[in-house]
Formats: structure tokens, sequence, C-alpha cells
């Protein structure tokens, strides 16, 4: 087994603030490193889920309904690396990850509309979780019957922190963004995605700093006062990655690292066993706690050697394997209205023309289906983002996952779809 050189305690209600060596939920460049190790090796980095153990294995949706937010992700790091300085790039391979074996189980939720909601919210307003048990490379779910699949494990969220500037910088747009609709923190959202001038709506246009809740590793006193008031949310992706929830980053997977500051101070979390294309109900990949095996390298001066000040990456070739798909077409039309080459449009209505044929193929409910298009290993793609006035995207599920035929009965006779 690698050196461990970021440990979560076996008990996982322990809180990471009450770590051995406590972890962090914000990103900020004076956030101390939890250890300073040497490039060219591989390590092992445990992780909470990134809720710090906000849900249990229940067949009950309360505690995502009261989920507390402001604390999430909880990230293991930061990792600092000697010799690592700014403009260097840090190469991270994806060895191995899983499970803790004291929790073989993940979950997925949808978030209720005054919580934030999910990319389905008009549709489906209320909370709701499905509890996944986890069976080395296989999934089942009591709450999604009917469905047998094989993880696409990977991380969520991983990234090296920013520099003071680029941190300020982050904060400055964001806040503009906030600026164009301050209102817009409560109230009900317009009906399928329109908007109405002036009405407030959930969630905000952006989240801006918020002390409350904010772990900072063991920076302390004054110092975790003034950074707490600085530091940014780790919900979105940016520039150093963070929250990119690309599902074909799991093992085996190469990923190039821009450095922004001395040692790189890299942190992950966010473990998914299992996740759909767009993760669309916010809580929607199968969230697990657990390790992940990482072999770190460096190439130096590499953010100017190859023009870029993004994460770039090499998938790996370990993922489920499927074969055939059953594909749904949305594009950026919604509620009789036109959205000009709207791709974010057209996934929404993707998903809804998909989870309509869920729901009398599987003989499950609305939510049901909507747990597992977030959960499932299916596919997303954007179709054609030239063809005005309408994008087109895509979804694919892999038709070997469930228990019966998902095809339409009596089409093509005996006609195999697929050549021998």
């Amino acid at each position: 087994m690698p050196e461990v050189i970021f440990e979560i305690n076996r008990d996982l209600s322990v809180p990471m603030a009450q770590q051995a060596v406590p972890g962090h939920n914000r990103w900020h460049p004076d956030i101390p490193p939890a250890n300073t190790v040497r490039p060219g090796a591989t390590y092992r980095i445990e992780c909470k889920d990134w809720t710090d153990d906000q849900v249990r294995n229940s067949d009950d949706a309360e505690d995502i309904r009261t989920m507390n937010l402001d604390p999430c992700h909880v990230l293991s790091g930061p990792i600092a690396f000697e010799g690592l300085e700014p403009g260097d790039m840090l190469v991270v391979d994806i060895v191995d990850m899983g499970p803790f074996d004291v929790q073989p189980w993940g979950y997925t939720g949808i978030f209720a509309k005054e919580n934030g909601g999910g990319f389905l919210t008009d549709y489906s307003p209320g909370a709701s979780k499905a509890i996944w048990d986890i069976d080395g490379i296989w999934t089942t779910s009591r709450h999604v019957p009917g469905v047998r699949f094989v993880g696409n494990s990977h991380p969520g969220l991983f990234g090296c922190a920013p520099s003071a500037d680029l941190l300020a910088e982050w904060n400055r747009r964001e806040q503009a963004l906030i600026d164009l609709n301050p209102d817009r923190v409560t109230g009900d959202i317009p009906a399928k995605g329109g908007e109405t001038p002036g009405a407030p709506q959930t969630p905000a246009l952006a989240l801006p700093p918020q002390p409350k809740d904010a772990l900072l590793g063991r920076l302390s006193g004054a110092e975790f006062e003034r950074a707490a008031t600085e530091a940014c949310r780790t919900i979105p992706p940016r520039e150093h990655g963070g929250n990119v929830d690309i599902k074909d980053l799991g093992v085996g997977s190469r990923v190039y690292m821009p450095v922004f500051v001395p040692g790189g101070l890299f942190s992950i979390g966010d473990l998914h066993f299992a996740q759909g294309d767009g993760e669309i109900t916010f809580c929607g990949a199968i969230e697990m706690p657990g390790y992940i095996d990482l072999h770190f390298d460096v190439i130096k001066g590499g953010m100017e050697r190859y023009k870029t000040n993004m994460p770039f990456f090499k998938p790996g070739r370990v993922g489920p394997g499927y074969s055939e798909y059953l594909t749904f077409e949305g594009i950026s039309v919604e509620d009789g209205r036109n959205y000009y080459m709207n791709a974010t449009v057209a996934y929404r209505q993707a998903c809804l023309n998909a989870i309509n044929y869920l729901m009398p193929a599987m003989d499950w409910t609305f939510e049901q289906a909507y747990l597992f298009l977030g959960a499932a290993p299916i596919d997303g793609r954007v179709g054609g983002v030239v063809d005005i006035p309408n994008s087109a995207v895509s979804i694919s599920i892999p038709l070997s996952i469930f228990d019966r035929s998902l095809l339409p009965e009596g089409a093509g006779g005996d006609r195999e779809l697929v050549a021998d």
C-alpha cells in the first residue's frame, strides 16, 4: 500500500475539523500544508464524503432536506511538494481508488428547492435520496430497483491553491455576477427555466466568501479571521480545476495541473463511485468516503511551455466498458419558447425525454428516474452548436445495466440491431 499522506479516522462521524490533521472547505493560498512530500512517487490520500458525514443509510430524505451546505466540500490537503514553484505543472496520475471497508455504500440526493435544488427543480421540488450498495466494482440500490452497473469511480474535485491575485480575481468577477441580481437568493424559480425580470430566484448567481462554517486547515486566530472573509467556496470549477465532476477521469487518468503558489498546495475530495455526465441532481453522483492513490510528478515551467493556465487531461482506459446505448435528444426549446443556441436548455430537455421514457419502462417515479440519471454512467454529448436557433444535445443510457429490455416492443422483428 502506498504511504498515506492524509489520513481519515475510521470513525467517519468524526468531523474533518477534528481529524488528526484537519483539511479545509475553502480555497485560499494561506492555508498551511497538511503534509509536504517529494514528487516522483505514489501516495494515498483518504477523503471524507463531501458533506462531512451528513447523510445516513436510511429510507427517508430528511438528511438531504436539512443539509447544511456551508461546510461543503470538505477536502483532504493541501499537500505541498518539494521544489514546486508557480509556473510549473503538477502531473497527477490516478492509480487506484475505492470506498472504505467500514462504509460499503454511497448515496445520491436531490436537494429541495428551498435548499438550492438541482437541474430539474421545477419538476421535482422536494428532497429525495437513493442509497447504493457497493459490491466490488458493482452497485445496486433498493431505492432504484431494476438496475445493476459497474461504477466509473473518480474524484469530483481536485486542484492546486490559487495565488492571492487569482483568488482576488475570482472574488471580483463572481461578485460582479452576483451584482447583476443580488436578490437572486430565495423565492420561486420561474417555471421551466424562463425568467421573469425582477422576480427573486434560487439559487444565487454565485456564492461569495462565507466565513460561517469555514474550515481552513490549521489556520487560526487573526489569520483565520482574515482569510475566511476572502476564501472562495469550493462549489464551482475554476482555472485551477476545482469541482469539475468529469466522470471519465478515473483510474488510469493523467491530469496536468497548473501551479500558482510555492509547493503547489494540492487538495482533493468529493469521491464518486459512479456518476452520469452532468451530475444533474447536484448531489448527483454516488457520493462516498474513501481512498485515492495518486502518483505525482512535475514539469518545470510547464505553464509557459504548454501555454495554459488551466488543467488538461488524458482520461484512462479503465471504465464500465458499455457498448450499446439508448439515446435521447434535447433541443433548446422549452415551454413553447426558443432559446438561442442554449445547450443547458437542450440538456434539460434530453434528461426530461429520458425520464419520461424510463418511468413507464421501469415502473419508476419521476424522482427514481432523476436519481438514476445522476448516478449511473450515462454519456452526455453536445451534438450541435452551429445550427441556429437550436442547440442539440443527447444523453445515452447503457442498455445492459437493466434487468429487462429497454427497447420498444415489436420493433424490427427478430432482426439484430448489431450485426455479428
